[in-house]
């Protein structure tokens, strides 16, 4: 399969995409302007005695994070929210197919974001939180870290006529010049109608940790399954020295009798496109392809960060917030906020003092904690939201959620194991 830039502007864009009934809120365009003046930070020196290890329980100097927590991350992937709101509209209108053609667009879109960005989002302490009311997109997100070991995060998300939500956890492992990611968890989008699809997520490598030039690499193959009238398999194209293009996706559309109805190409960082039937011919080859999705233009004076104009707006505190968040909020974690408005040392201190913090949380657990906002019915089964937390925003009603980024205190546990 080749895709050739070029071409593009030839392929049909089946919806414009500028029509939006929901209201334009004015959020920020840029992170603060550092306040000190970064410090390198040797890798090698901080991991080399970590390899085969898994990652996620290294700690790290702060230099080494995004200003922006994992619970966040959950949300930067709903950033096209709107090809759900298309699919939902398709299929009231009776369009099945470009259905679940979006939906494949959108859990492809989800890994746009992650070009350029070799920073790892802050690990969240256990039972933190993060909510994102944006109602410029239409859609209400919810995620809270529901255990520690193993590390899980659950989101909620509602948006026009579908929810969507799941957990997940990374297994991360470092091999000398690369480290893999391989996702464990199982999302699902389900519409008004009772139509459901459920997927997973491909595995992540970053390459060329010590020497070169790094970069990501999404593989794998993502199976779509629905529960009605289609599903989707794509083949995520691992990179290799000889391949011209990278980021490949590529798969098709198959009924429940196995017949391919519709064939999908494009790249997880640029745009994906589709043609009906089971045709086998190259991508460049498709004069009649239609686009589904196309990555929104990067915001200019890119900070080493490489956020995206969304990914810029995920940590604001816009005037009022910050009184109806909840004291578990990842807007409120101090050491991120001072990595944010570029105050290093404040921020290596603060993260010190709070990974501290969260070696006492197996304690917890192994005393009964439970996640405040998420529940499951056994073990093996996914964390679901059990609500009321949009309820006690609106009465800012947050007795029982503890102030997780304060002072150590030993009464903090006991809060916390009865909560």
């Amino acid at each position: 399969m080749e895709i050739q830039t070029d071409d593009m502007s030839k392929f049909s864009a089946e919806i414009d995409l500028s029509e939006s009934t929901y209201p334009q809120i004015e959020r920020r365009k840029k992170l603060p302007d550092p306040v000190e003046k970064e410090k390198g930070v040797n890798l090698w020196s901080m991991i080399k005695d970590n390899v085969g290890k898994d990652l996620t329980r290294v700690c790290l100097p702060v230099y080494f994070n995004e200003p922006i927590s994992s619970l966040q991350k959950c949300f930067e992937e709903l950033e096209y929210s709107y090809l759900l709101d298309r699919a939902y509209k398709y299929g009231k209108e009776g369009n099945s197919l470009l259905r679940v053609l979006n939906v494949a667009a959108f859990a492809v879109s989800g890994y746009a974001s992650s070009k350029g960005r070799h920073c790892k989002p802050f690990n969240p302490l256990l039972g933190e939180t993060y909510e994102a009311d944006y109602p410029d997109k239409g859609v209400r997100f919810f995620s809270e870290k529901v255990s520690h070991h193993p590390t899980l995060i659950a989101c909620h998300c509602e948006g026009k006529g579908w929810k969507f939500w799941g957990d997940s956890n990374i297994r991360a492992k470092f091999w000398g010049t690369s480290i893999k990611l391989d996702p464990v968890g199982l999302l699902t989008l389900e519409f008004d109608d009772g139509e459901i699809f459920q997927w997973s997520k491909v595995t992540t490598t970053l390459h060329n940790l010590i020497l070169g030039k790094v970069h990501c690499d999404h593989h794998g193959i993502m199976q779509i399954s629905g529960n009605r009238h289609f599903s989707c398999k794509l083949k995520f194209k691992e990179r290799s020295i000889l391949e011209r293009i990278p980021h490949q996706v590529h798969g098709f559309i198959e009924d429940v009798n196995g017949t391919k109805v519709a064939r999908l190409y494009g790249k997880w960082d640029d745009s994906m496109y589709y043609i009906k039937g089971d045709t086998t011919t190259k991508m460049k080859d498709l004069s009649d392809a239609s686009l589904l999705w196309k990555r929104s233009k990067l915001p200019p004076n890119l900070t080493r960060y490489n956020l995206t104009s969304f990914a810029i707006t995920l940590n604001e505190l816009t005037p009022g917030l910050q009184e109806k968040l909840p004291p578990t909020d990842s807007r409120l974690r101090p050491d991120q906020r001072h990595l944010e408005n570029g105050e290093y040392d404040k921020a290596n201190v603060e993260k010190l003092r709070l990974e501290t913090r969260q070696r006492m949380s197996r304690k917890l657990q192994e005393n009964g904690w439970k996640p405040k906002w998420f529940n499951r019915e056994s073990v093996d089964k996914p964390f679901s939201y059990v609500g009321g937390y949009w309820e006690a925003r609106e009465e800012a009603k947050w007795d029982n959620c503890p102030n997780i980024f304060g002072e150590f205190k030993e009464e903090l546990i006991n809060s916390l194991e009865g909560s």
